[in-house]
């Protein structure tokens, strides 16, 4: 298992020129479109907080756990270039999950403190 270390970036030796908001803009721009719940005046959009939040972290899970991205491919077996997963590009799991084993294995809420 991998480790996540947060930390936040500021300073003075911050290079300006490599900032850029373009990949979370597409982020949220998937989340989006993919995800009618966080869209107002449609018949999905959830009106209490806790539904919001669990349809949220499957949506989440899925996204990087199940979902191959056209951008992260990876050599299979045969030496054909596939689409992977975040978590399978960066080695947290071997193979893309597909959403029934994802939804059949147990999990444990942990702290993020």
């Amino acid at each position: 298992m991998k480790e996540v270390i947060k930390k936040n970036v500021f300073g003075k030796d911050i290079d300006v020129e490599l900032i850029s908001t373009s990949l979370i803009e597409r982020l949220n721009l998937t989340l989006r479109q993919d995800n009618n719940r966080i869209s107002r005046k449609t018949i999905g959009f959830s009106k209490k907080i806790q539904g919001l939040k669990e349809q949220m972290n499957l949506y989440f899970v899925n996204y990087n756990f199940c979902r191959g991205h056209r951008s992260l491919k990876q050599p299979d077996c045969e030496g054909k270039m596939v689409t992977c997963s975040p978590a399978k590009y960066f080695g947290l799991t071997n193979r893309n999950l597909d959403l029934k084993e994802l939804l059949a294995t147990p999990y444990y809420k942990m702290s993020t403190n």
